[in-house]
């Protein structure tokens, strides 16, 4: 059986020994600040993973985005072209890292707050997404958005600018099949994609899966150095399932000002 990890800036998206981050495969090139709630979460100038700025001091992302030997990280709103610095580009520090609790490493529990230093401004070129309004189920063969400036390819670069496609909520029982233990499907939603439309790869860790305008999902893994594989489904965390978590981290710090 094949191992998993995520979609980090390696892709630690499949086997903790092979599974790896993501970036969009095939796609198109994303209007210009098109989706002012994409945060590009970068070390050292460079992207490492994806997030969506969910109020104007917090962003939501993949717990497994927090890398220890990686110095500080900065996040980066309001960009298209992250080679560049764009008038729109807002960067912030972060105060707080609120990794899942529970979140040990592994595939499960992989979602993460972000408390920015500072508020960003909202403006036209940022923006945050709303949340899911309850849990529930997911259903199957919804065409969902996904997008990042992750790889373009396995063993690809990274995108300069922001990328997009669509993939397909696919039914648990198939996911269940090919990634077994690794997936729950009461905290994740997977996904089928077609190759000729591409999905995400290594470097869209921590991105959205967006249904019916709506952020469904949280951009957790694939199968390493075969992200463009259509027999193994794209998985994300569910975050429906963790609103309670999120609100209590929100309510925390009251209203931003």
């Amino acid at each position: 059986m094949m191992h998993t990890r995520y979609i980090v800036s390696i892709l630690l998206l499949v086997t903790i020994t092979e599974a790896t981050e993501s970036s969009i495969v095939g796609g198109q090139v994303a209007k210009a600040h098109s989706r002012p709630y994409m945060a590009s979460l970068q070390f050292q100038g460079h992207h490492s993973c994806g997030g969506v700025l969910i109020r104007k001091d917090f962003v939501l992302t993949a717990a497994h985005c927090k890398h220890l030997d990686a110095g500080a990280m900065t996040v980066v709103l309001g960009a298209h072209d992250i080679t560049k610095k764009e008038k729109t580009q807002q960067l912030f520090q972060v105060a707080t890292y609120f990794q899942h609790p529970n979140f040990t490493g592994g595939f499960d529990y992989d979602i993460m707050l972000l408390k920015l230093k500072t508020t960003a401004k909202l403006e036209k070129y940022v923006k945050p997404i709303g949340l899911p309004k309850k849990d529930g189920n997911t259903p199957a063969t919804i065409k969902c958005a996904v997008a990042g400036w992750g790889r373009t390819g396995p063993k690809k670069p990274t995108s300069n600018v922001l990328k997009e496609t669509t993939e397909k909520t696919q039914f648990n029982s198939e996911c269940q099949k090919i990634w077994r233990k690794n997936f729950n499907s009461l905290r994740m939603v997977c996904t089928n994609f077609d190759k000729k439309k591409g999905g995400i790869c290594e470097g869209d860790s921590g991105g959205p899966l967006i249904c019916n305008t709506k952020l469904q999902g949280i951009t957790a893994y694939t199968a390493k150095d075969e992200c463009d594989n259509p027999k193994y489904p794209h998985v994300f965390t569910k975050v429906s399932f963790y609103l309670p978590w999120i609100k209590t981290v929100l309510q925390k710090y009251g209203n931003a000002t």
